[in-house]
């Protein structure tokens, strides 16, 4: 996932948005937009009170949440190479952020690597997250560190207030485990900052009023130098307020580190400035290239992206790279072709090492992983070996040739695996398994959608079953983010143990098969993935291999369920609506969904608001219809999709006289929990829902 992706969460603000003429008439519960008022929390509450009981007196939630809580916290699970920027691993340590029983908020923590290669690793903690909300009186959750390259020795923690993308920032010193004595500290805010060097930074943030876009991201880029009031700090560069937003980055070290400014017109096109010494020059590639980073690996500083439509005679989806000097001019005969995947084939992850760029490629939703170098007539092609049917997520590399990663399926825990200069990989750590994997079958079909596309889906099915079964079906369909095999979560666990099954399925609007899978589903084609949603399901009954479904989504993934049970309610016997989009009428008006206007379109322009308006769950819930009993779960801390969406879904379908399901977490962010205790909960409520209303 690219830098930009990786935060390309919307901001959610604390009030109502200014409302679209008409909108106060024909809606009743705009007030619950309202996050954080009494009268807004106390309908929360009231709805928490009414609907959880009932959850949690189903027989079994006790033993749900009380399984899915050991294996949350269980000791023996893999310690992942996590929390740093721009890798948490170097030649000498492995960072790690990890979370237990007894420290529910985590621990931020290096290890040396030769223990931690052979599986001993000897853990020094750097930070603990839950003395220090204790010292400090606040909910702090680890967001993350960016640390400067080679040492490592000083790191820009990111803190969180009860898991909001917001966050604060501090800067941290690794050698005395400590927040340095008048360090750089920037208030909370939905922000980015960069190392330039060890006493500056590049910032993007809110420096006060007209320095946010219309998204609620930031406008300004400015350079801090150490021990100079924020408010002093030069500007670099200002961006317009009808911009999503902008974005500074840096890689390398040394002579050797170079910067970059993503500034994003929209979610899928903007410009990439690159910082030289004294100006700001754009790449040469086009507005909607997908830039990942820049690199030094024998050649300079070089850097890397894939490109989302064909560009001179290079194809849709292909990786380029570029030289990137510190003087001098940029122009399109720099890029040259990396690799160009099949049609079949779709990059997903890169990452470079000091000698290699390492891709993990989806070969019809199947993990491929490849090793690329550089030779005199391109660049040389090295297949490492993997499993069928499994899914690896790259972990992180050194400035040597150690590349770190996953590799998992459906029913086999994931393993941890490091391969060094391309050699076949070895296990460093493996996951433990909480349940029996042979008994269950895993396969993968296809489904022909309304259009005559042949849409994958996987089928997780105990090995002994005949004829349909209850179903749990998983898709997401959104922001070119594909749904690839993944270890079963707790409540799946205990669904299939108990003689369900669980599909999940690859619809349009995901990046199963790169950009133009992705593409084909946008603006007045997102009809597009629902209707592939509905044939999956209905390719399953069709088969006899399901009975009642029950859909599942998050975020997107919940627009998607709740256009899916609006629009069929006699296919699916269940929705679980995860902290959704609902009201697309006013999404770009919580003051963040401006940013996705470039994957859902303009409800301002007519013709836009036509085609939205024919899914957008909200404003199709009839009064008449037989609905599924829905289940809505929302965090009133989500600062990334509003909860306020959820919110009206449920006041709407309690006004139309239908029975629901709600639970809002106080705390959570866009996860819709804030620790390990808080996901077995919801596990539990989950597994509770289904063993209600759909086995």
């Amino acid at each position: 996932m690219s830098a930009f992706m990786s935060v390309c969460a919307a901001l959610c603000g604390m009030s109502i948005a200014t409302t679209t003429p008409g909108d106060a008439l024909e809606d009743q519960h705009l007030w619950l937009e309202e996050v954080g008022s009494a009268t807004a929390l106390k309908w929360v509450r009231a709805q928490n009170a009414r609907y959880l009981p009932e959850l949690e007196s189903t027989p079994g939630f006790a033993n749900w949440r009380q399984r899915a809580e050991a294996m949350l916290e269980d000791p023996r699970r893999i310690a992942w190479p996590s929390g740093v920027d721009p890798s948490s691993v170097t030649k000498d340590v492995v960072f790690n952020f990890w979370r237990d029983d007894r420290h529910v908020r985590g621990l931020w923590r290096v290890s040396p690597r030769s223990a931690y290669d052979v599986g001993k690793p000897q853990w020094r903690t750097l930070l603990d997250l839950d003395a220090l909300a204790a010292a400090e009186g606040e909910n702090w959750q680890f967001g993350g560190a960016t640390c400067l390259r080679p040492t490592y020795a000083r790191c820009l923690v990111r803190l969180s207030i009860g898991g909001k993308d917001a966050v604060e920032v501090r800067e941290f010193d690794i050698h005395t485990r400590a927040f340095v004595p008048g360090g750089f500290v920037a208030p909370e805010a939905k922000q980015t900052l960069a190392w330039l060097d060890p006493d500056t930074l590049l910032f993007a943030s809110d420096f006060g009023p007209d320095t946010l876009t219309d998204s609620g991201y930031a406008r300004q880029v400015r350079i801090w130098h150490r021990g100079t009031p924020l408010a002093d700090a030069p500007l670099l560069l200002e961006i317009p307020a009808m911009d999503m937003g902008v974005w500074p980055y840096a890689w390398g070290s040394g002579t050797a580190r170079r910067a970059v400014v993503d500034q994003r017109a929209t979610f899928w096109a903007g410009k990439l400035h690159h910082v030289q010494t004294d100006r700001l020059v754009e790449s040469p590639l086009p507005g909607n290239a997908d830039f990942r980073f820049i690199a030094d690996i024998g050649a300079g500083p070089t850097a890397f992206a894939l490109l989302r439509t064909a560009w001179r005679d290079m194809p849709t989806g292909s990786l380029v790279a570029y030289p990137v000097p510190m003087e001098g001019p940029m122009d399109m005969d720099t890029v040259s072709l990396v690799y160009a995947p099949s049609d079949r084939e779709s990059i997903q992850e890169i990452k470079a090492t000091g000698n290699a760029v390492y891709l993990g490629l989806l070969s019809d939703v199947a993990a491929r992983l490849k090793r690329l170098s550089p030779a005199h007539d391109g660049w040389r092609e090295q297949v490492i070996p993997l499993p069928d049917n499994s899914a690896v997520t790259l972990m992180g590399g050194d400035e040597a040739d150690s590349l770190y990663f996953s590799l998992v399926n459906f029913v086999e825990p994931a393993r941890l695996m490091r391969t060094e200069g391309g050699a076949p990989p070895v296990e460093v750590a493996a996951a433990p398994a909480f349940f029996d994997g042979e008994r269950f079958t895993v396969s993968q079909q296809f489904a022909t959608s309304s259009d005559g596309t042949k849409i994958p889906w996987f089928l997780v099915r105990p090995r002994d079953a005949t004829g349909p079964l209850p179903t749990l079906l998983w898709a997401y369909g959104g922001f070119e983010i594909p749904l690839v095999p993944a270890y079963v979560t707790p409540e799946v666990q205990f669904w299939l143990e108990d003689g369900g099954q669980y599909i999940v399925a690859n619809i349009r609007g995901g990046g199963e098969y790169g950009p133009e899978w992705h593409q084909a589903a946008l603006k007045e084609n997102r009809q597009r993935s629902y209707d592939d949603l509905h044939a999956v399901a209905e390719d399953a009954k069709r088969q006899k291999l399901a009975g009642k479904i029950a859909v599942h989504g998050r975020s997107n993934g919940g627009l998607m369920a709740g256009v899916a049970y609006t629009q069929r309610p006699d296919l699916y016997a269940g929705a679980l609506v995860g902290v959704p989009l609902a009201d697309m009428r006013r999404y770009h008006k919580l003051p963040a969904g401006a940013s996705w206007v470039g994957e859902y379109g303009d409800p301002e322009v007519p013709a836009e608001w036509d085609f939205i308006r024919a899914y957008s769950p909200y404003q199709n819930i009839q009064s008449d219809a037989d609905y599924p009993r829905v289940f809505f779960y929302t965090s009133t801390k989500d600062d990334r999709v509003h909860p306020g969406h959820a919110r009206k879904m449920a006041a709407r379908m309690i006004e139309y006289g239908h029975t629901i399901y709600y639970y809002e977490n106080i705390d959570g962010g866009h996860a819709g929990v804030a620790n390990l205790k808080e996901s077995a909960y919801r596990y539990a409520l989950m597994r509770a829902y289904l063993e209600r209303e759909v086995k």
